[in-house]
């Protein structure tokens, strides 16, 4: 269903935050970092970060960690005003446009946004296909010279709406988990090749730790070295950061600490 005057679309992202504050609240958070210091309400943060996640699971960073100085990338089509109006409420400051609709706008936002903020994108929306990655954020991180961040989130079984994305609703009290890369440094000055395998790398990346993010929200087993996360504002972004932070990791290392194999055909898709 549309809404499209401002009062009906107000109403609706009132209620609409309001429902998911109450209904996020009641889950179990726990995550694993591959670095601690990548979150925002880490007391030791420092330096941007691009923030990348499917689209799916866009309710748990949504929930978590506003008031935490990042900026979202939203569609400019009419579906995504109420999501706009919602992330504001939440906390989030909100750029409007895709490699569709308003692509060169929204990267000129971004680019001045990433001298002061986080950015935050779901790299296979808004049209998909399903954790697809596009390039663009590779394209940003490597023209910014800010590195990616890689989160991989899951619930306990959840209900799952017949959207391109199979959008995941958590159930009450149940289990959400988080598998979070270190920050992933993209080189300046990419090729086309390039570009294209740090894509597939990163979109690799990010399906295998959506997966097994997933698989410890059904196991509900524990891990060594989780952190139970709880959600709260971010004391330490806002000037953390405009500070120089840590370059990031090249993805070949990320995948040698989590045991994956790297994609080694730029051309090649990778399994998801």
């Amino acid at each position: 269903m549309k809404f499209n005057s401002p009062m009906a679309i107000g109403a609706v992202s009132l209620s609409s935050t309001a429902s998911i504050r109450q209904w996020m609240g009641t889950l179990d958070y726990r995550a694993e970092f591959g670095d601690p210091t990548v979150d925002p309400v880490h007391p030791d943060y420092r330096g941007a970060k691009i923030y990348v996640f499917w689209h799916e699971n866009i309710l748990q960073p949504l929930y978590m960690r506003g008031h935490s100085n990042i900026a979202m990338l939203l569609s400019r089509h009419a579906d995504a005003n109420i999501l706009d109006r919602v992330a504001r409420m939440m906390g989030f400051g909100v750029v409007r446009g895709s490699t569709f609709n308003g692509g060169s706008v929204a990267l000129r936002q971004l680019a001045e946004r990433a001298k002061r903020e986080n950015l935050t994108i779901t790299p296979d929306g808004p049209r998909g296909p399903r954790r697809r990655l596009a390039p663009g954020c590779v394209f940003l991180a490597s023209t910014l010279g800010i590195p990616l961040v890689a989160m991989g989130l899951g619930y306990d079984r959840p209900w799952r709406v017949g959207t391109w994305d199979r959008f995941a609703i958590p159930k009450p009290w149940s289990r959400a988990r988080a598998v979070v890369s270190r920050a992933i440094h993209v080189p300046a000055d990419l090729d086309r090749e390039g570009i294209e395998w740090h894509r597939a790398g990163t979109e690799k990346l990010l399906v295998d730790l959506s997966d097994d993010a997933e698989r410890w929200a059904c196991a509900g087993d524990h891990r060594d070295g989780e952190i139970r996360l709880r959600k709260e504002p971010s004391r330490v972004a806002r000037r953390a950061a405009c500070l120089p932070g840590p370059a990031g990791v090249t993805l070949a290392a990320e995948f040698d600490r989590l045991g994956l194999q790297l994609v080694a055909n730029a051309h090649e898709r990778p399994a998801a």
